[in-house]
């Protein structure tokens, strides 16, 4: 017989955009993919912040370095993406304003579209575009949500947003197949970070998300740090137009 070869988790000599990166799931993942042997460049609007997650990589003896960045800023957004491409661009900015449909504002509205899905849509497209133009059989991967799948109490225009991300990664995923260029989408359940700590504090609250997930816990950041270096390796390389659920469970029913 031919031996099969265990393919590679490895991302040494690779390029890696993250955003979101200064702080909860974007944190985790820009360090997982430095620990993974990538260069990172951590983007996000919180340059102070972005200073930890790059001591973090390097602390392990990684390579990263800090890029002060408002991903709804559209142009910033093509002036970066357009320059050298990246072989692998991971989108963890984010943002929700949960309430009850019948009192969502407009504004509530366009900011969460504008983060989640506007600039989701170009960062996709444009990235895209230089892995191709440079030859890369590059990898593009949305932190999206179990929400993207499911619907979610006073979370309608969250659950919009993160239907819509689903749907760019479908279609884009037919559209950049031929040019070897894939994208993925990464669907977690409630991850315990520094912003939904107040959530998990409420008894009630966590008690409500737990019986929700089948294995009987929040997640941890931990939980998606291997399924970014996963989709960003060629351990993936046959993996494309997909959502990865991380979910405990939440969506078997």
């Amino acid at each position: 017989m031919t031996r099969p070869k265990t393919p590679s988790f490895r991302l040494d000599g690779k390029r890696a955009l993250v955003t979101g990166a200064s702080s909860g799931i974007g944190q985790g993942c820009a360090i997982a993919l430095g620990d993974a042997g990538a260069h990172v460049v951590c983007a996000a609007r919180r340059a102070d912040k972005l200073a930890e997650t790059v001591e973090a990589i390097r602390a392990e003896g990684g390579s990263a370095e800090a890029l002060a960045l408002d991903q709804t800023d559209l142009e910033a957004l093509k002036a970066l993406l357009e320059g050298e491409a990246f072989d692998c661009v991971l989108n963890a900015a984010g943002l929700a304003r949960h309430g009850p449909a019948l009192e969502t504002e407009p504004d509530d509205y366009d900011a969460v579209m504008s983060l989640n899905l506007r600039s989701a849509y170009f960062l996709s497209t444009w990235s895209a575009k230089a892995m191709i133009r440079d030859g890369l059989q590059g990898s593009i991967i949305h932190i999206s949500s179990q929400m993207a799948h499911v619907g979610g109490q006073e979370r309608a225009v969250y659950c919009a947003s993160k239907h819509g991300v689903e749907g760019l990664t479908k279609a884009m995923a037919i559209e950049f197949g031929p040019h070897k260029v894939r994208i993925n989408s990464i669907c977690p359940t409630f991850i315990l970070t520094d912003l939904t700590r107040p959530t998990f504090d409420d008894p009630e609250k966590r008690a409500w998300v737990e019986s929700k997930i089948k294995l009987g816990r929040v997640g941890e950041i931990e939980d998606i740090m291997g399924a970014a270096v996963y989709l960003a390796s060629e351990a993936s390389s046959l993996v494309t137009g997909t959502s990865l659920l991380i979910d405990g469970g939440w969506t078997a029913d």
